[in-house]
């Protein structure tokens, strides 16, 4: 039996026949071990793609964690390019566990799927099962993806893995599609040759009386199995991890768990609405899991980079129940750029060791440093570069004079009146919802129209899953009445209209709608779209509504960009000859639907750039959940009172998503409020930093090239 202590050293060993290790051996002995296997290793492929081991471990509990702790083999792991592709990761400093940033999701995808499968791999070589502890939600869903291709075209086999759910929703029935273990099938377990036996769930349909035992025995048979080999999490906003909300005891054991208020909200959209949301959940506890032999922490998207902050740099607390981690002897957090956005080893890499001071971390220091002192970009003087430990950036390109005046030049060249140039162009902006174009960058919009350019817009999802049932049912009863008014096919509108109404009446929480219900929902946002697009001055004739294939599911969760979508985005690019293009760079959108579309408008430019075909300038943008950095924004649009009017008024005709937006996300503002707090936020922050005082900025980055 395992014990379920976290700390290293206090879990008893197996013996060989059942966990793969020798009960004599001291903790001393098995690192000692360890380490002169890793040398043998270091010459093996085994090594350079990403073992896990125990010797690539440094434990600060208390201390910071830097590159430096690293022996070299560990290092190597991170950041070797192998034969087949390069894991493009690199370890922040500062961390109190060891911590990697990878420049995109599927890098980090192909990472956590390539440690799985060699431990899955070096342990059924040794007749060993594999017991891994696996999460549910969009984090995990590519690794899912990428072991799925693993075992069907490397032939990595899962018969010897069992596998057990971290965590259910209490009450859900199980063919809910929020129902943890459904879930997990059709990502998961149905893909891959998983014996039936070694799948454990969590039951959600357990009667109350019987909870406590059901818990009771989830734990044995996870002890039975010999423990978690290794466990792969997600994060909540508030730091959950599994279902263990803030303030969770750090000893806890599988349990019945009362849901934090935020939890329910960020799975607000999975059930169409907070209110659906089951208030109790199923969790396996804090103790089984950090008595895990390897812990990955997965986090995505800039949503995530406050917590991952709080997690990987603050103090071990109950409030955040994944900073418990940190004590952990072979835990690693696999994040993407945007998640690590807010770790100081990132955002502000000078405060903890040397830098090489390009241009962009020049900016980024400076514009740090006015924020930090208050002061306008030419008020800066060499004492405040010592101030605040940029000694190094004053001694090698100062004075401060010269420093501020070359970011202040910078900052000014990003103030563009005519975005698309004053000759004759065509623009072609990328929306992914139906109201992304005038949230986002109406103003802009109003401005190509101004300068006389083509101006097109695509609409890349119907985006139906967002509209309220009440709207849909007073739609088709608005129809309907139409019909009979001017004597238009009556049946067949009433037939619809029943169709609805017993459509929603017999829909339960969770639960994509019928097809009919689904496409009169999708009418009522191509109506919106169109009417704001008009509103800023856009032509029908140049409206474009795209939906793409791997938006149709009727739920939050979508499908894969598949060639399909891509033959669609490409067919339209070629047909429109754009000069410019705009897309969605917004990577906190917390449903992944901008972050899908960015990649598979980028994916079909990098075909055409690689055929030798002309591409055109490409601006990325930001679209209701955030804004981009000062140091990031390349385009800075001014707007005036009117065009602020005037993009408000295209917000508006949005009507379903007005006033109470289904998916509204953790921000309590209305959609159109949200973008004219960023416009004028940008505006002010202009201002503070000592350039021209403007009502409001919409800002853009230039995509150069590389994957998002």
């Amino acid at each position: 039996m395992i014990s379920m202590h976290g700390q290293a050293g206090k879990r008893p060993l197996h013996e060989v026949s059942g966990r793969g290790f020798c009960k004599s051996l001291t903790v001393r002995g098995i690192l000692l071990w360890t380490a002169s296997l890793l040398l043998d290793a270091l010459k093996s492929e085994f090594v350079t793609s990403g073992a896990l081991s125990h010797q690539s471990r440094c434990v600060h509990p208390v201390g910071q964690f830097t590159s430096s702790d690293l022996p070299v083999s560990h290092i190597s792991v991170h950041s070797t390019v192998t034969s087949n592709q390069s894991t493009r990761a690199r370890p922040i400093t500062g961390t109190h566990m060891p911590a990697f940033a990878f420049n995109t999701g599927k890098d980090l995808a192909r990472h956590a799927a390539q440690i799985i499968a060699r431990l899955v791999r070096e342990r059924s070589d040794l007749g060993q099962t594999t017991v891994l502890g696996l999460p549910t939600g969009s984090t995990p869903v590519s690794t899912y993806r990428e072991l799925i291709r693993l075992h069907q075209q490397e032939g990595l086999d899962f018969s010897h893995v069992v596998v057990f759910c971290l965590d259910e929703f209490f009450g859900i029935s199980n063919d809910n599609p929020q129902c943890h273990r459904s879930w997990l099938a059709e990502h998961f377990f149905d893909h891959v040759n998983l014996s039936d036996e070694n799948i454990h769930c969590l039951d959600s349909q357990v009667a109350t009386a019987d909870v406590e035992i059901h818990c009771r025995r989830y734990d044995e048979a996870i002890q039975s199995a010999g423990g978690f080999d290794l466990v792969l999490l997600g994060i909540g906003r508030n730091g959950h991890i599994g279902f263990n909300e803030p303030f969770s005891m750090r000893k806890s054991r599988t349990r019945l768990c009362t849901l934090d208020p935020i939890t329910r909200q960020s799975c607000a959209s999975d059930f169409f609405g907070e209110s659906n949301v089951p208030l109790q959940a199923l969790t396996v506890g804090l103790s089984p899991i950090l008595a895990a032999r390897h812990v990955l922490l997965l986090a995505l998207g800039e949503h995530k980079a406050s917590i991952v902050s709080e997690t990987l740099e603050g103090a071990i607390t109950d409030r955040v129940p994944a900073s418990y981690l940190q004590e952990h002897v072979d835990a690693r957090a696999l994040l993407d750029l945007p998640a690590a956005g807010a770790l100081t080893g990132v955002s502000m890499p000078w405060l903890l060791e040397k830098v090489n001071w390009d241009e962009s971390l020049i900016k980024r220091a400076v514009l740090w440093l006015c924020e930090q002192t208050g002061k306008a970009l030419l008020k800066l003087d060499d004492e405040d570069f010592r101030q605040h430990d940029l000694h190094q950036l004053l001694r090698h390109h100062g004075p401060a004079q010269e420093i501020a005046h070359r970011v202040f030049r910078w900052m000014l060249d990003t103030i563009e009146y005519h975005p698309a140039g004053r000759e004759a162009k065509t623009a072609l902006c990328f929306s992914p919802h139906p109201d992304d174009d005038v949230i986002s960058m109406g103003g802009t919009l109003i401005r190509l129209v101004e300068d006389g350019h083509r101006v097109h817009i695509a609409y890349m999802t119907s985006g139906n899953i967002a509209v309220f049932d009440h709207d849909a049912h007073r739609v088709a009863d608005l129809v309907t009445e139409y019909n009979r008014l001017f004597g238009i096919d009556q049946q067949k509108s009433v037939e619809v209209q029943e169709q609805v109404r017993g459509g929603l009446q017999t829909k339960e929480p969770g639960h994509p709608d019928l097809d009919t219900i689904l496409k009169i929902k999708a009418l009522i946002r191509w109506s919106e779209a169109r009417a704001g697009a008009l509103h800023v001055g856009c032509q029908a004739e140049n409206l474009h509504f795209l939906d793409l294939p791997f938006y149709r599911t009727g739920t939050i969760a979508k499908h894969p960009m598949g060639e399909e979508d891509t033959a669609i985005i490409r067919e339209l690019l070629e047909r429109t000859e754009p000069d410019q293009v705009y897309l969605a760079g917004d990577l906190a959108d917390p449903h992944g639907t901008h972050r899908i579309c960015a990649e598979a408008i980028l994916y079909v430019l990098g075909e055409m750039r690689r055929e030798g075909r002309p591409i055109p300038e490409v601006l990325l943008y930001r679209g209701a959940w955030q804004e981009y950095a000062l140091h990031e924004i390349e385009i800075a649009v001014p707007l005036s009172p009117s065009d602020i009017e005037l993009k408000r008024q295209a917000i508006f005709m949005h009507e379903s998503q007005k006033d109470e937006a289904l998916f509204p996300g953790a921000d309590p503002r209305e959609f159109w409020q949200r973008a004219e707090d960023r416009n004028k936020g940008t505006a002010e922050k202009y201002n503070q930093i000592g350039l021209p005082e403007f009502f409001a900025l919409e800002a853009f980055t230039r995509w150069k090239g590389s994957e998002i």
